[in-house]
Order: structure tokens, then C-alpha cells, then sequence
């Protein structure tokens, strides 16, 4: 969806629902006449609307009134969106926001699409892609890390390293391409161990920035924690104890738990999801089967497999029984991380001598029924990560769209720096080095393809 920019529109930017105040917008050519057209200020006055003045007036439609508000006025290019703009702050009554939303498509203007605000101030220049992504990160932003990653994206940080980057490829691709034009007269511009150095540089940066992606993926979307194990061993008791509350109900009947549940908490700044799971067991019930086989598709998707386990089954031989049944049912069983959750030890009076041969794996003793031990359960988790929220680097990638990016542009100068190793003509250098640079300018949106941007934007708040 490339934005028809020669359209006025109009969207709310505060969410449905009841409130103190609802915000509309309106942007666009017609924004200003058609505030002069639905607005009429208190106070008459002949300048109006004075840009970024807030003025107090009716919102009527001929002689009805429907609310009195504030309006702001912004003359493009000096607003969000780059282009003439108008707030509209009203009671927050979904009914108001409605009746404004009607007459300005009357007046003219359209309902935006998701992100369409955000999309039009791209396309005019008040930023780049890296920031209007970061602009969304920061509206979804659940907690502390998230919201300074987007932060540190919003205040340049990252568009500033690409920049840096792409400009030392640009120098470099500029002197090939010169002494691609003079050729015939045999000057060498730049030595080539010069070429290679300088594509080592970007190659060596652009690691160091996709190494930074797992842990950006961490405190975006959280860490992954799937709870498995046979039916009534206490998965549920265990996620309602982690929360805090009775999320998912717990009972003595076996397979009471059919679908999967997920919820999140934060322990030492970092996002846990938690992912409650069916029983695992032979059924003859199609929707229990239904449910087990749900069990191993979001273990697979888990980085922390958490095994539930009661005193019963607490033995070597059936702990490896059940291990090698999940590494035959859940995908990279082997790259995810496994902890031994012995639960039910209330029931017990001492541990078992023969449960030492279990303390070979990550194993913690806890009572769900009682509360005991699920702080050390959790500490247990986080020890996988090294991750300091309060103290991340100024650069992290969270997006999937730049991780690909940076691996092109790796694949592409490795190339180039092969084929300056076998003494290829400067021309297919010169290729690579501008394929590289095409994947810089798709990070940064000066090189756009309109499926990337439906695909960036669509994902954004109506009104934003």
C-alpha cells in the first residue's frame, strides 16, 4: 500500500472505549479546510488557526453540535505526518468519537489504514524505516528493556551505525566504479588489499551487530518456557503459583488440560513465557490426541523445556524414557535447554538415595501445592541468559527483516573479497559491493519495495 498522498485522512488515535479524553487526527491537503469547515473557536479571532495553537471550540455539523474540544492545527511540513494536520481532542465517549470520525469523511477525508499516519511522515521524509519500526516497538513495548531498545532505535542510534557502514561501502564502491571508467588507462585507484581491509571492516560490524539479535528476540518476545509432562503431575498447579493466580484450572482428572495456555511474567527484567501444556500420554481420545500433539509443537517453538515430574517417576530409567520420547517428538530437542521439575516433594518425608543419579541433569525440587522453591525454579531459568536489561549495549536488532539484511551483506562482500583474492575484473567486485549496498538501503527505507512496507506498516495502530 503505497499511501495516495493526494488523499485527506482521519482515524482516532486513542484506543475504543470510555475515557477522559479521545484524540482524533486528520491529515492531508483538505485538513485545513475542513477544520474551518467543522470547527468554530470560543474566541473569534482573524488569524485562525495559528499552527500549534490549542484552541477551545464547538465540533458541529451545520447547526448540530456534536462536542466541545480542543483543536490543534499543524501547517506541513512542521507536523508527525509532514503534511497539513489537525488534532481534535474530545470527551472520551466512543459515541463522540464516532459522530467526529463521520463528519470529516463527509467533509472529505477517508479513514486511514493501519500505520498510514506513520507511513505518509516516511514517505516525506521526517525519518527513516529503522525509526517508523521503532515507533511501533515502542507503542508495544511491555517492559523496561523493550521500551529502551526502541527508544535507543527512535533516538538514531542504529540508523547512525548503518549509516557509518554504508557510507565506507559507498567510498569503496565509488573507486571501483571510477577505476571501472578508466580501465583502458591501467590506474589503480585504491590497492586491493585496501578493498579487502575496508570489506572485512563491514563484514566484522555487521556480525557483531546480527550476534546482538538473540538477545534483542529475548526481550521483545520473551524467553519461551514450555511446562510438559504426564497428566496430574502438577503443570497447571505450577503455572497458576509462577502467575500468581488461578489461570488455568486445576483437577484430579486426568487430560483436564486440552489446549495450551500462555502467559507472561518478569523475572530480574527479564520477560518469561510460560506455556502450560496438555498431559502427555497414550489416549483414545481424539481431542486429547489433539491437544498432545499441540503439547510438542509449542515445546518445539519453547527455548527452556521445563519436565514436570512426580516422586513416583523420579528414577533414571524412566526420566531417560521420557527424555528420548521427547527428543522423537519435539524438533531441536537437543538446542533447547532442560530442567527437571520434581514436583509433589511434600508428599515426601526425606529424598531417595537413588535420586542422586538424577542430580546429573538441571533438576529443582519444588512443592506447587505448597509454593516451595519456585523462586529457585525461576532464578534457575534466567542463569541460562546473561542478560543485564539495565545495561544493554546502544545497539541491538530485534527485527527479523534486518537480520537477513546484515547475513546478505556478509554473503555479498565475502564474495567480493573471493573474487579480489582471484584478481576478478572490477566489474563483478563492483557488483557485489552494490548488491550489499541495496540490503543497506532496505534496512534504512531508501530502497523500498511496497510489499516490505504493506508488511512493516499493516502492523501498526489505526491512527498512528
Amino acid at each position: 500500500m503505497i499511501p495516495n498522498l493526494h488523499e485527506t485522512i482521519c482515524a482516532g488515535a486513542t484506543p475504543p472505549g470510555f475515557g477522559a479524553i479521545g484524540i482524533v487526527r486528520l491529515s492531508g491537503k483538505q485538513a485545513l479546510s475542513i477544520l474551518q469547515q467543522v470547527f468554530v473557536p470560543f474566541k473569534k479571532q482573524a488569524d485562525f488557526p495559528k499552527p500549534r495553537h490549542v484552541y477551545l471550540g464547538t465540533f458541529q455539523n451545520g447547526d448540530y453540535w456534536i462536542d466541545e474540544l480542543q483543536a490543534v492545527y499543524y501547517k506541513a511540513p512542521h507536523s508527525y505526518t509532514g503534511e497539513d494536520m489537525v488534532e481534535f481532542f474530545h470527551h472520551g465517549s466512543p459515541f463522540i468519537q464516532r459522530k467526529i470520525l463521520e463528519v470529516l469523511i463527509q467533509y472529505g477525508a477517508r479513514l486511514a489504514e493501519p500505520g498510514e499516519f506513520t507511513m505518509r511522515a516516511f514517505f516525506h521524509g521526517k525519518f527513516d524505516l529503522i525509526k517508523a519500526e521503532s515507533i511501533n516497538d515502542l507503542i508495544f513495548a511491555e517492559h523496561e528493556a523493550s521500551h529502551k531498545i526502541a527508544m535507543q532505535q527512535m533516538r538514531g542510534y542504529f540508523s547512525s551505525r548503518i549509516s557509518q557502514l554504508r557510507q565506507k561501502l559507498i567510498d569503496l564502491t565509488a573507486l571501483l566504479e571510477v577505476e571501472i571508467d578508466f580501465s583502458e588507462e591501467d590506474i589503480e585507484f585504491v590497492d586491493r588489499q585496501t578493498l579487502i581491509e575496508t570489506a572485512q571492516e563491514i563484514i566484522k560490524e555487521s556480525q557483531l551487530l546480527l550476534n546482538t539479535f538473540k538477545t534483542g528476540n529475548v526481550l521483545k518476545n520473551g524467553i519461551p518456557v514450555a511446562i510438559i509432562g504426564k497428566p496430574n503431575v502438577g503443570k497447571s498447579t505450577l503455572l497458576n503459583r509462577i502467575l500468581n493466580e488461578d489461570r488455568v484450572i486445576v483437577s484430579d482428572v486426568p487430560g483436564t488440560t486440552r489446549d495450551y495456555v500462555e502467559d507472561m511474567i518478569y523475572v530480574q527484567g527479564l520477560p518469561l513465557r510460560f506455556i502450560d501444556t496438555a498431559g502427555i500420554r497414550h489416549s483414545d481420545d481424539a481431542i486429547e490426541v489433539v491437544g498432545i500433539n499441540k503439547t510438542y509443537e509449542k515445546a518445539a517453538e519453547a527455548e527452556v523445556i521445563l519436565l514436570v515430574i512426580e516422586p513416583v517417576d523420579a528414577n533414571e530409567d524412566e526420566i531417560s524414557l521420557q527424555i528420548k520420547e521427547l527428543e522423537s517428538k519435539i524438533q531441536g530437542f537437543s538446542e533447547k535447554k532442560l530442567i527437571l521439575v520434581l514436583n509433589k516433594i511434600d508428599l515426601m518425608d526425606e529424598l531417595p538415595s537413588h535420586w542422586k543419579k538424577i542430580l546429573d541433569f538441571e533438576t529443582v525440587f519444588i512443592s506447587a501445592k505448597r509454593n516451595e522453591n519456585i523462586d529457585a525454579l525461576l532464578e534457575k531459568i534466567v542463569s541460562f541468559y546473561h542478560i543485564q536489561p539495565s545495561r544493554l549495549p546502544d545497539v541491538i536488532l530485534t527485527n527479523t527483516r534486518h537480520v537477513q539484511a546484515f547475513q546478505n551483506i556478509i554473503k555479498y562482500l565475502e564474495e567480493a573479497i573471493h573474487l579480489i583474492e582471484e584478481n576478478s575484473s572490477q566489474d563483478l567486485v563492483s557488483q557485489q559491493c552494490r548488491l550489499a549496498l541495496h540490503e543497506f538501503g532496505q534496512i534504512t527505507g531508501e530502497i523500498t519495495n511496497e510489499d516490505i512496507l504493506d508488511s512493516i506498516f499493516s502492523r501498526f495502530c489505526i491512527g498512528k
